[in-house]
Protein backbone atom coordinates (compact mmCIF):
# COMPACT_ATOMS: atom_id res chain seq x y z
CA UNK A 1 0.00 0.00 0.00
CA UNK A 2 0.90 3.78 0.09
CA UNK A 3 0.09 7.12 0.68
CA UNK A 4 -1.96 9.52 -1.65
CA UNK A 5 -0.25 12.83 0.00
CA UNK A 6 -2.09 15.78 -1.33
CA UNK A 7 -0.15 19.15 -0.98
CA UNK A 8 -1.37 22.48 -0.55
CA UNK A 9 0.68 25.62 0.17
CA UNK A 10 -1.19 27.81 2.99
CA UNK A 11 -3.58 30.35 1.16
CA UNK A 12 -2.07 33.94 0.13
CA UNK A 13 -0.88 36.21 3.23
CA UNK A 14 -0.95 39.58 3.82
CA UNK A 15 3.04 39.61 3.34
CA UNK A 16 2.82 37.82 0.29
CA UNK A 17 0.73 40.51 -1.29
CA UNK A 18 3.38 42.62 -0.02
CA UNK A 19 6.49 40.93 -1.80
CA UNK A 20 7.80 39.84 2.19
CA UNK A 21 9.47 36.51 2.76
CA UNK A 22 7.78 35.54 5.80
CA UNK A 23 10.20 32.71 7.05
CA UNK A 24 9.54 31.64 10.45
CA UNK A 25 6.93 34.63 11.61
CA UNK A 26 3.68 33.53 12.07
CA UNK A 27 2.03 35.71 8.70
CA UNK A 28 -1.74 36.28 8.43
CA UNK A 29 -4.39 35.40 6.09
CA UNK A 30 -5.46 37.78 3.59
CA UNK A 31 -9.09 38.29 2.73
CA UNK A 32 -8.21 36.74 -0.87
CA UNK A 33 -6.05 33.81 1.41
CA UNK A 34 -9.43 32.97 3.19
CA UNK A 35 -11.35 33.09 0.13
CA UNK A 36 -8.71 30.74 -1.25
CA UNK A 37 -9.05 28.60 1.85
CA UNK A 38 -12.35 28.05 1.47
CA UNK A 39 -11.99 26.59 -1.56
CA UNK A 40 -9.43 24.15 -0.62
CA UNK A 41 -11.67 23.18 2.14
CA UNK A 42 -14.58 22.81 -1.21
CA UNK A 43 -11.77 20.77 -2.77
CA UNK A 44 -10.17 18.23 -0.52
CA UNK A 45 -13.53 16.91 1.33
CA UNK A 46 -11.59 13.59 0.77
CA UNK A 47 -9.00 13.41 2.59
CA UNK A 48 -8.85 11.32 6.03
CA UNK A 49 -6.19 13.27 8.13
CA UNK A 50 -4.43 16.87 7.78
CA UNK A 51 -0.78 17.65 8.67
CA UNK A 52 0.45 21.47 8.51
CA UNK A 53 2.88 23.38 9.21
CA UNK A 54 2.62 25.24 12.94
CA UNK A 55 2.80 28.53 11.58
CA UNK A 56 0.19 30.66 11.90
CA UNK A 57 -0.22 31.41 8.46
CA UNK A 58 -0.76 26.94 7.42
CA UNK A 59 -2.83 26.71 10.50
CA UNK A 60 -4.90 29.10 9.70
CA UNK A 61 -5.76 27.94 5.80
CA UNK A 62 -6.92 24.75 7.56
CA UNK A 63 -8.97 26.08 10.06
CA UNK A 64 -10.46 28.42 7.14
CA UNK A 65 -10.86 25.37 5.05
CA UNK A 66 -13.80 23.95 6.95
CA UNK A 67 -12.62 20.13 7.40
CA UNK A 68 -13.86 17.48 9.83
CA UNK A 69 -11.29 15.55 9.73
CA UNK A 70 -8.30 15.45 12.18
CA UNK A 71 -5.61 17.83 11.69
CA UNK A 72 -2.09 17.67 13.54
CA UNK A 73 0.26 20.56 13.46
CA UNK A 74 4.11 19.38 12.87
CA UNK A 75 7.07 21.64 13.36
CA UNK A 76 8.75 19.58 10.69
CA UNK A 77 7.06 21.15 7.63
CA UNK A 78 7.76 24.96 8.58
CA UNK A 79 8.92 27.46 5.76
CA UNK A 80 12.80 27.52 5.70
CA UNK A 81 14.24 29.76 8.63
CA UNK A 82 15.70 32.29 6.99
CA UNK A 83 16.95 34.09 10.00
CA UNK A 84 18.19 37.41 10.09
CA UNK A 85 15.66 37.92 6.83
CA UNK A 86 12.63 36.59 8.19
CA UNK A 87 9.85 39.73 7.52
CA UNK A 88 12.33 40.88 4.20
CA UNK A 89 11.62 41.66 0.96
CA UNK A 90 11.63 38.46 -0.96
CA UNK A 91 14.31 39.69 -3.18
CA UNK A 92 16.92 39.91 -0.03
CA UNK A 93 16.55 35.85 -0.35
CA UNK A 94 18.00 35.95 -3.96
CA UNK A 95 19.75 33.93 -5.46
CA UNK A 96 17.83 31.26 -3.37
CA UNK A 97 19.90 28.69 -5.04
CA UNK A 98 23.06 29.86 -2.96
CA UNK A 99 21.15 28.87 0.21
CA UNK A 100 20.62 24.93 -0.91
CA UNK A 101 23.55 24.19 1.47
CA UNK A 102 24.76 26.92 3.01
CA UNK A 103 22.30 28.44 5.47
CA UNK A 104 20.93 31.77 5.53
CA UNK A 105 22.39 33.75 8.62
CA UNK A 106 21.13 32.91 11.68
CA UNK A 107 19.04 30.32 9.94
CA UNK A 108 18.26 27.24 7.95
CA UNK A 109 19.73 26.24 4.23
CA UNK A 110 16.90 24.51 2.05
CA UNK A 111 18.78 21.05 2.80
CA UNK A 112 17.83 21.03 5.77
CA UNK A 113 14.50 21.74 5.31
CA UNK A 114 14.31 18.53 2.75
CA UNK A 115 15.81 16.99 5.82
CA UNK A 116 13.14 17.34 8.01
CA UNK A 117 10.47 16.69 5.50
CA UNK A 118 12.24 13.50 4.77
CA UNK A 119 11.54 12.56 8.25
CA UNK A 120 7.92 13.34 8.21
CA UNK A 121 7.22 10.90 5.01
CA UNK A 122 8.82 8.43 6.80
CA UNK A 123 6.53 9.09 9.61
CA UNK A 124 3.56 8.95 7.04
CA UNK A 125 4.84 6.20 5.68
CA UNK A 126 4.76 4.41 9.19
CA UNK A 127 1.50 5.71 10.69
CA UNK A 128 -0.72 6.76 7.33
CA UNK A 129 -0.41 3.59 5.15
CA UNK A 130 -3.10 3.41 3.46
CA UNK A 131 -4.50 6.73 4.12
CA UNK A 132 -5.50 10.15 1.95
CA UNK A 133 -3.34 12.61 3.72
CA UNK A 134 -3.72 16.49 2.95
CA UNK A 135 -0.57 18.45 4.01
CA UNK A 136 -0.36 21.84 4.43
CA UNK A 137 2.36 23.73 3.92
CA UNK A 138 5.20 26.17 2.46
CA UNK A 139 7.02 26.59 -0.84
CA UNK A 140 10.39 25.24 0.51
CA UNK A 141 8.32 21.63 1.75
CA UNK A 142 6.81 21.87 -1.90
CA UNK A 143 9.99 21.50 -3.39
CA UNK A 144 11.81 19.48 -0.47
CA UNK A 145 8.53 16.90 -1.95
CA UNK A 146 9.49 17.22 -5.59
CA UNK A 147 13.22 16.16 -4.73
CA UNK A 148 12.86 13.80 -2.75
CA UNK A 149 9.63 11.97 -4.82
CA UNK A 150 11.26 12.78 -8.27
CA UNK A 151 14.88 12.27 -8.80
CA UNK A 152 15.22 13.69 -11.76
CA UNK A 153 14.37 17.12 -10.03
CA UNK A 154 17.60 18.74 -8.69
CA UNK A 155 17.18 20.80 -5.22
CA UNK A 156 18.54 23.96 -6.65
CA UNK A 157 16.36 24.27 -10.02
CA UNK A 158 13.64 23.63 -7.68
CA UNK A 159 14.13 26.72 -5.53
CA UNK A 160 15.74 28.84 -8.13
CA UNK A 161 12.29 28.53 -10.36
CA UNK A 162 9.42 30.63 -9.87
CA UNK A 163 6.81 29.75 -8.01
CA UNK A 164 3.63 29.41 -9.64
CA UNK A 165 0.55 28.64 -7.24
CA UNK A 166 -1.65 25.82 -8.56
CA UNK A 167 -4.16 23.99 -6.47
CA UNK A 168 -2.41 21.33 -5.37
CA UNK A 169 0.02 18.60 -5.94
CA UNK A 170 -0.47 14.65 -5.49
CA UNK A 171 2.02 12.14 -4.75
CA UNK A 172 2.34 8.75 -4.08
CA UNK A 173 4.52 7.90 -1.31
Amino acid sequence: MTVKLIYETHSTTLDNEQGIATGWLPGRLSEAGLREAAGLGVRRREVDIVFSSDLRRAVQTVEAAGLTVPHFLDWRLRECNYGSLNGSPRKALEPRAERVHTPFPGGQSYWEVMELTRSFLEDLKRWHDGKVVLVVAHSANRWSLDHLLDSRASLEDLVAAPFEWRPGWVYEV
